[in-house]
This record gives C-alpha cells, structure tokens and sequence, in this order.
C-alpha cells in the first residue's frame, strides 16, 4: 500500500531553527509517516538525527536526493560524492534516491539532454549494484516537444534504468494531464508528488498599475495567478489522480508546495492532511 509523505524540501527552514529531529516530530505529529530528504544538507548530524526520527517515531526515509555533478547549495552529486551518498541511504534505510531537475545547462540543447540521460543511465546502473534505485523527478520542461515527442519521452527511453518521480503539478503545468500521463508511465512510477495548481485573485497591485498606465506591471501579475497550493486547495482533481498512482505503482505520494505564500509550512501541512483524509485517504497515513 503507498503511503503519503513529505518532501522535506518544504521544511529545510525548520531543519536549519529547530535540527531535523524536532522537525521530524512536528511532521509525525500532523500525521506524516514519510519523508523525502531534499535540500537538507546531508552532514553527518543530520543524518544522525534522520535516523534517529526513523528509529524512534516511526518516519520512513522514501528517498534521498543528490544531483549528477555538483552545483552551488546544491544536494551531493553522483560524480563526487558516490560512496558517500550510497552510505548515507544505507544508513537511512532508503533504497531510492532521486534527481530533482535537469541541471539548467542540459536545457539548452537536445545533444545535452541527451547526455545527461547517458551519465544518469551508468549512475542507475552503479547504484543498483548496491540495492538502490535512481529516480528522475519531471517539471514543466519535460513537456517541450522535438520531432513530435515530449522531452520525458526521450529521457525515460535514453535512461531505461532510471526510474520516474512525477509531480502532479508540474504535469498540469507543462499542459498534460496528470492522472492519464501517471497512468501511462505505470510501472516506472514509484514515488508521486501531491502538489496542487491554484489560480489565484489578482492583487490590488495590479489594478493600481493598470489605473497608473504600467500594462506590463498588470500583465506580469496576469499571467503569475498560478500558484503552488496545499493539496486540496487547487484545481487538481485527486480522486483521480492518488487511485491511479497507486495502481501505477508508486510506493509514496509526497506533500509539496514550492511557494507558501506568507504561510506556516506546518500550518501548510496540516491542510493538506485535513483536505486528504476529508477526500477518503486517511487510511494512506
């Protein structure tokens, strides 16, 4: 059965005040029993207290990130820190470990791409000597067509070995729909992220730069209405999408919003715990 979590991505803040443990706790205690690790540097004090909260209030670590090279602020990257991130899953009981983006240079051309698919593929094929899966988390970008096939298209064939994380989000965005897109990577899906797509109210910033004669202030607030939500207070229809992940495969459904709007990321949280225990996946807790 899969399990909803978080993608601690959301709380590398809270990490950084209060140290992972306590972080942890605040997480299991709204009801989360799973994390993804990602942006939280991985120092051997974090680590420790990662591990902790697993032995001791029952949190699985579903993955870890790293990027393929290194990069400022980044996670560890696969071509340094190999041995170390291979260590750091064993010690967490993580037998997955995820990239989160194409790195911006590969976006450039489809030669790189391209590329990059080919070190992600020996990465895959190194980890898995070692029980571990690499999984290739999707954005917008995916989407863009060459020669009639959508980029994630051309990935997932280049890099058979690597796995996919899909976020629902990123899926509307990039203009496909996200149940019939997890539906048709069934069997290569094992982690999902449950991110929801807000439109939202124009603010009265942009009406005063209409009245002042500022047409670009307007239209920049025009087209930035899309918003990150917490899971239920958007347009994504669940109810569809989490059955038709869970028939795709995956293991974890991971809670994430990129942007909180001034809010709490606990507060953050707990709504979209309510709102999928209101729509019928309490029993995914």
């Amino acid at each position: 059965m899969a399990v909803i979590g978080v993608q601690a991505m959301m709380l590398k803040g809270s990490v950084e005040e209060h140290g992972a443990f306590e972080t942890m706790r605040r997480v299991r205690e709204i009801g989360y029993r799973a994390v993804e690790i990602s942006q939280i540097p991985m120092t051997a004090e974090n680590v420790a207290e990662l591990a902790r909260a697993r032995d001791e209030l029952g949190i699985d670590i579903a993955s870890i990130s790293a990027g393929l090279e290194p990069s400022p602020g980044g996670n560890d990257a696969l071509t340094s820190d190999f041995d170390k991130i291979v260590a750091d899953a064993t010690a967490l009981g993580a037998t997955m470990v995820r990239i989160g983006m194409l790195p911006f240079d590969a976006m450039a051309s489809l030669d790189k791409v391209l590329a990059f698919c080919d070190a992600t593929e020996a990465m895959a094929q190194r980890l898995a000597e070692h029980g571990i899966g690499l999984y290739y988390h999707n954005h917008h970008i995916e989407f863009a067509k060459y020669d009639g096939r959508f980029l994630l298209d051309i990935i997932a064939d280049r890099a058979p070995s690597v796995g996919l994380e899909l976020d629902a989000h990123w899926l509307q965005r990039g203009g496909v729909d996200p149940q019939r897109t997890i539906e048709r990577f069934a069997g290569r899906v094992a982690m999902i992220h449950l991110k929801d797509y807000r439109i939202g109210q124009l603010p009265d910033s942009a009406f005063a730069a209409l009245g002042e004669g500022d047409f670009a202030g307007f239209m920049a607030a025009f087209t930035g209405v899309v918003q990150f939500a917490e899971v239920g207070e958007g347009n994504l229809d669940w109810r569809g999408i989490i059955p038709a992940s869970i028939e795709a495969g995956a293991k974890y459904l991971l809670v994430e919003q990129d942007d909180l709007y001034g809010r709490d990321v606990f507060d953050c949280l707990q709504t979209s715990h309510d709102n999928l225990v209101a729509l019928g996946f309490g029993d995914l807790f």
